[in-house]
């Protein structure tokens, strides 16, 4: 395979190395397996490959260095970025994306230049129970059972990509989790490609609402993922679900400050009858280019 350029971006936030690094690949005509071969080479949790699509404005590919994904917020944020100001967009702030969890709206709110903010739909929230062990589960990110939320219920939920939803009691608990994620697939029985999403109510930021982390599933090949935009989308849905019963509701999770990579995703969350709708906002900026 020939060396392909890889644009790296940052994405929630505005400050380049804070926020969650993704790749963004403009080449076309990459196979599959060139696709898994650049984004293993890269390393990222994601790179992702927009591209024409016949049913959407854009289709987006999105891969971890193990497998492919149906959705990815961060990427989605680092291409639209990536597309917007390399003028691959023409004049369009509003537009759908083809993706494997279906084709979701996008739209770029108003900026200049390089400094705006994109937010994207995300896929009808889905919400299973884990019936696995509290202790075991505790134990694979470090924690004991009782930093665990004793009333708030723990279970997979996925707006494009599942992960298991862990509330936590305190802040605290959260610089002491070291993640095993080689026994993630163990302990998550019913769904053992699930990725981890511990999060509590405390925040450092007084204006937000959530605080995260993400650890990947062990077939993703990636340890930590530091802001996370589908699990935050998902979060949105547990919030109005389980914490405040709202059919309308605007939060603000923080994520990354173990990592030193400190972002912010905005949730909106309204709810019509049985139907959820589910959009994130945030913002990326360049980083570096690179050669694969």
């Amino acid at each position: 395979m020939k060396p392909v350029t890889v644009y790296h971006y940052d994405a929630f936030s505005r400050q380049p190395n804070m926020g969650n690094p993704a790749g963004v690949v403009l080449s076309e005509g990459l196979s599959e397996e060139e696709m898994q071969l650049i984004a293993k080479k890269v390393g990222f949790n994601e790179t992702a490959f927009p591209m024409l699509s016949e049913k959407a404005d854009v289709r987006i590919r999105y891969f971890t260095p193990g497998h492919e994904i149906n959705l990815c917020g961060h990427a989605t944020m680092a291409s639209i970025y990536a597309l917007k100001t390399r003028n691959l967009l023409a004049d369009k702030n509003e537009f759908t994306i083809e993706t494997k969890a279906g084709i979701l709206p996008v739209k770029i709110e108003a900026g200049h230049e390089d400094d705006f903010a994109i937010t994207m739909q995300q896929a009808e929230p889905e919400f299973k129970p884990f019936k696995g062990s509290k202790k075991a589960l505790a134990v694979a990110i470090g924690l004991h059972e009782d930093d665990l939320h004793p009333e708030l219920p723990i279970v997979y939920g996925s707006t494009g990509a599942w992960t298991l939803l862990v509330p936590v009691m305190n802040l605290s608990a959260f610089e002491r989790m070291v993640p095993n994620n080689n026994v993630f697939p163990g302990v998550l029985t019913e769904m053992p490609k699930a990725s981890i999403h511990p999060f509590c109510l405390e925040t450092y930021d007084p204006l937000a609402d959530m605080h995260a982390r993400h650890f990947s599933s062990p077939f993703s090949g990636t340890i930590e993922d530091p802001v996370t935009g589908t699990a935050s989308g998902v979060m949105g849905a547990y919030y109005a679900s389980h914490i405040k019963e709202n059919p309308s509701l605007e939060l603000l999770i923080e994520q990354g400050h173990e990592l030193n990579r400190d972002g912010r995703v905005a949730v909106f969350v309204s709810k019509n009858d049985s139907s959820w709708k589910i959009e994130i906002r945030g913002q990326a900026c360049f980083v570096k280019e690179m050669m694969v």
